[in-house]
């Protein structure tokens, strides 16, 4: 007697032409071949004994070891192969069918008038007998209950437009009495034309994410050939530049050495010089000694005035010596050189970083946005890098005082140090008329019309908000609408400041900005240039958007203010 492993579990023989799967079960080849050929029109294959499924076919692999191959060697040992299983018979996700008596068969039709699944044999009457002719079949489905009325017990033949539900006859008699109703058939047929029509969008729809995909995939291959290109190249500059910087070390290394040969050859002919003076000078001090013990007075007198003309026309040049040579001036200017080369190395990746960080591969684009209307040029905004200064001792060469106008002032802007602070506070101060007044947002313009060159100003800001920005003259003073507020229209441009973030505003778009939380902004205005840039400052200086236009007539500067906000104009 075989144990159950060496069985196959569908057929419940010896095991035949072993064959496992994923999950690691073992099956006779005929018996899985035959059990997944029927799940063909499934599209998804289930283990026939854990019921792990697979979305693709799995190809069955031999069953190794010994056991299973002495199987197949004394195969002619074991009787005849079995008959091929019986798969007609209904399996846990099958429809059953409702005649069949113990073993179920699979149900093919479903009848709509009996409620009721049949197999095929089962089914013959109602093709066979002149009683089921009006009988309704349909594919096998489960769940009958759901196509009888809960309340009448009837089956479902009619669609309520009124409830929007399947109903029974019975049900139009009183419940659904007066109601707009229609056949299901005929609700079917209008929400298939419908469907169709949402099919027909989908599949466009799909049409259109594919090609974006193709476009994407395009587009990601662009990049990586663009990153490894620069990557390379960039390895190879950066090798170049060490190259350079090896050659300057060996110059380096050469102008000390040859300075300091050329300097100690010096100091050794001096030392010799040196040397040779102060033997000749102990030689004459040791004469002048025998002379002064000498007793014969006419060799004395004589030795001595040929001693002291000798001495008297014999000068010695004078050695002076440098006590402040050094080499530390080559090492100052290796050490500031360093210090300019990590300053323009530091300054230029920023300036990479800033530009490839403003740009955007991709992005999901709001439908909303695509329909411009006509005539209007949708505004595009750009990281563009210009001639600006870099730092701010370079700005402070542009700037300029600035004043607010009370004239332009909302009434509950409080205007205050010499008219440079603007706070809103809810009651209103008592301004004169004016046809320039803001009269309904909390803004204030400068007096100041800026045109035909560079500017730079400062602004300090606190609150839960306020911005910042320039605008034409021509911007409406009244009402709420975008035309009036600043950045929000085509005659201005606007910086949003908060504590958490910036938003930079012009006409329809607007930008949302990461950058560090900053009290005090740097404006920089080109207007020649077509440049209005915003800078956070504090230790360092750093840009926070720039904005790319043409400038047609001189612009104001302008602020707006939220309550318990204020913005200050700092002097420069």
């Amino acid at each position: 007697m075989a144990s159950e492993q060496d069985n196959c579990h569908l057929c419940k023989e010896y095991l035949r032409d072993a064959v496992s799967i994923p999950c690691g079960h073992i099956f006779c080849s005929i018996c899985l071949k035959t059990y997944w050929d029927h799940a063909d029109h499934t599209g998804t294959y289930l283990c026939p004994q854990c019921r792990v499924s697979y979305n693709k076919r799995p190809t069955p692999r031999r069953a190794g070891g010994s056991r299973y191959s002495s199987l197949q060697h004394n195969s002619d040992s074991f009787p005849p192969p079995p008959p091929s299983p019986d798969y007609n018979v209904a399996g846990p996700q099958d429809v059953g069918c409702d005649i069949c008596v113990g073993k179920k068969n699979k149900a093919v039709k479903t009848c709509l008038m009996c409620l009721a699944s049949y197999c095929e044999r089962h089914l013959k009457p109602h093709y066979e007998s002149a009683t089921f002719k009006r009988h309704k079949l349909v594919d096998e489905i489960g769940h009958l209950d759901r196509q009888i009325c809960p309340q009448h017990q009837k089956g479902l033949e009619l669609f309520c437009r009124t409830d929007q539900m399947c109903i029974c006859v019975l049900c139009t008699v009183k419940e659904h009495k007066g109601h707009d109703m229609v056949s299901a058939e005929q609700e079917r047929a209008d929400e298939q034309q419908r469907l169709g029509a949402t099919q027909a969008e989908i599949q466009e729809r799909i049409h259109d994410r594919l090609k974006q995909m193709e476009e994407l995939k395009q587009a990601v291959d662009v990049l990586k050939n663009s990153a490894q290109r620069s990557m390379q190249e960039g390895e190879k500059m950066l090798s170049d530049m060490i190259r350079s910087i090896e050659r300057m070390q060996q110059e380096m290394a050469k102008l000390i050495s040859t300075n300091k040969r050329a300097a100690l050859n010096n100091a050794d002919g001096h030392v010799e010089r040196l040397t040779h003076e102060i033997s000749d000078l102990k030689r004459r001090d040791s004469e002048i000694t025998q002379m002064s013990r000498t007793e014969d007075h006419i060799h004395f007198i004589q030795s001595y005035h040929m001693l002291i003309a000798q001495t008297e026309a014999e000068e010695l040049p004078t050695v002076t010596v440098n006590p402040y040579f050094t080499f530390g001036p080559v090492t100052k200017a290796i050490s500031e050189m360093k210090q300019h080369m990590n300053e323009f190395s530091n300054d230029e990746l920023v300036k990479v970083a800033k530009t490839v960080n403003k740009m955007t591969f991709c992005q999901l684009e709001d439908p909303k946005k695509k329909h411009q209307s006509k005539g209007e040029d949708a505004p595009i905004y750009r990281a563009v890098q210009v001639q600006e200064p870099q730092h701010r001792d370079d700005f402070l060469k542009y700037a300029c005082q600035l004043t607010l106008d009370p004239n332009t002032a909302y009434r509950q802007l409080q205007l205050s140090r010499s008219n440079r602070k603007a706070a809103l506070k809810r009651d209103p101060h008592s301004y004169p008329d004016s046809a320039a007044r803001f009269d309904s947002l909390p803004q204030v313009l400068c007096m100041e019309a800026l045109a035909g060159g560079a500017y730079y100003w400062e602004v300090d800001w606190s609150g839960e908000g306020a911005a910042m920005g320039v605008t034409y003259r021509g911007i409406k003073r009244t009402g709420y609408g975008d035309g009036c507020r600043i950045g929000y229209n085509r005659k201005s441009w606007s910086l949003f400041c908060s504590d958490s973030s910036y938003s930079a505003r012009h006409n329809k778009d607007q930008i949302e900005v990461n950058a560090p939380y900053s009290p005090r902004i740097g404006v920089f205005l080109d207007h020649v240039g077509g440049t209005l840039s915003f800078y956070s400052l504090g230790e360092t200086m750093s840009l926070i958007h720039r904005f790319k236009t043409s400038f047609t007539e001189p612009v104001y500067p302008g602020f707006w203010v939220w309550y318990e906000s204020a913005i200050t104009l700092i002097q420069l």
